[in-house]
């Protein structure tokens, strides 16, 4: 998949509306174990960047050094789900103090008097953060709407056929 192509499928209505919603990203990794994790994180984009921080002495901050390879979900409860499938690579990068991106991020996750008390908390817990920032590779927006999973697609076109 290209640049032009990720950016298209990124700039669709659907794929806006989940990278600016308050549903978190889901980040698939390989943990130093070998074993597969996912953990929800709270995100902001920079252009089409998917980015996330972190503490530097987080588990996923060493395995993603040893495995800058991800996988990221964002999708909805509602009906019909709306679902976008970022794959790509991790640039990592200790920043002193917390990240903008992360305190605009945390603003739509929460009420305004949440946010204010929040905002004071991780100022002060983190004199550090490592910032993640995901280059897509390859991305998928499922609305089942227009798009749907290339499998259900394929059963339908047999179904459609006779076969």
């Amino acid at each position: 998949m290209n640049e032009q192509q990720i950016t298209e499928i990124l700039a669709k209505p659907y794929a806006q509306q989940l990278l600016n919603g308050t549903d978190p990203v889901r980040l698939a990794y390989d943990g130093l174990d070998g074993d597969p994790r996912v953990v929800p994180i709270g995100f902001w984009t920079e252009g089409d960047r998917v980015v996330m921080a972190t503490t530097p002495n987080a588990p996923k901050v060493a395995a993603l050094r040893a495995k800058p390879k991800v996988a990221l979900t964002i999708d909805t409860n509602a009906f019909p789900p709306k679902v976008l499938l970022i794959r790509g690579a991790v640039e990592l990068e200790i920043v002193d103090g917390v990240p903008e991106g992360y305190l605009e991020g945390g603003r739509r996750f929460m009420t305004a008097e949440q946010y204010v008390e929040w905002e004071v908390g991780v100022k002060g817990l983190y004199d550090e953060m490592v910032v993640i920032r995901v280059t897509p590779t390859w991305v998928k927006l499922l609305d089942f709407e227009t798009t749907i999973p290339r499998a259900v697609e394929e059963l339908v076109k047999a179904k459609a056929s006779g076969s």
